[in-house]
């Protein structure tokens, strides 16, 4: 018998966001494992889930290089995979954490494929969560989308070279992941002409939180923490 896995999204960082149901479950599972960079051990999905985590559940981190050097991605892949399908196979249920939600923009994907290619008969229950730009849009008080109007949500470190091509059939705009290139996506909306219409916020509900939409503050942010997106809303920043 396999165990079952769970991918567990835990929200945006604010642990008062993490649902009933992915409460219910940690407290069930017999292993955790939780992402995490290559460069360190730290990991913000295991810090906000930690206080209801029984006290004997072996945790352990999964490295995920933050590259886009397919190589380097698919060895870590693997070998992540192994380590799951290793308790997997122990008929134990392991959880995945991962922030956000687990199928959008999450390594919890690459992870989700693997696992079915080695245990094509595992069962996996995925936990969704609340996701970063919902609480963003919350932290601000901007509606993210009413009516008829189009809602577009894009990765900053990829997508921004598709901002000006999704501003012009898009009414909201979210960019994703912009801690990476943040000067070139400000470059971005200025050329789109939405420096007016544009909403920064950072860690939303923790400690530091920034809601900022006055586009000269925000050039002389160099490099903005991980937990960072942009709102651009074309009909402007009013509720």
């Amino acid at each position: 018998m396999l165990g079952t896995l769970y991918g567990i999204g835990v929200g945006p960082g604010d642990p008062d966001l993490l649902t009933l149901k992915a409460v219910k479950v940690l407290k069930r599972v017999a292993h955790v494992f939780a992402a995490a960079s290559s460069k360190n051990d730290y990991s913000v999905a295991l810090d906000i889930v930690r206080e209801h985590l029984l006290p004997d559940t072996p945790v352990d981190h999964l490295a995920f290089p933050m590259t886009f050097n397919s190589d380097s991605l698919e060895h870590a892949w693997n070998a992540n995979c192994e380590k799951v399908v290793e308790i997997l196979r122990l008929g134990k249920n392991v959880a995945f954490l991962t922030i956000g939600d687990p199928l959008t923009f999450s390594t919890f994907i690459y992870l989700l494929r693997k696992i079915r290619e080695r245990l094509p008969g595992v069962t996996i229950s995925i936990v969704p969560g609340v996701t970063s730009f919902h609480a963003a849009a919350a932290c601000a008080g901007l509606p993210l989308g009413e009516g008829d109007e189009v809602i577009t949500v894009i990765p900053g470190a990829k997508g921004v070279d598709r901002l000006k091509e999704v501003a012009a059939y898009s009414d909201n705009v979210v960019l994703m992941k912009t801690y990476k290139q943040f000067p070139r996506i400000l470059h971005e909306i200025e050329e789109a002409g939405l420096k007016d219409r544009c909403c920064f916020i950072s860690r939303c509900g923790l400690d530091g939180e920034i809601v900022e939409c006055d586009f000269e503050k925000l050039s002389q942010i160099e490099r903005p923490n991980y937990l960072s997106l942009i709102i651009l809303k074309k009909r402007g920043l009013e509720p």
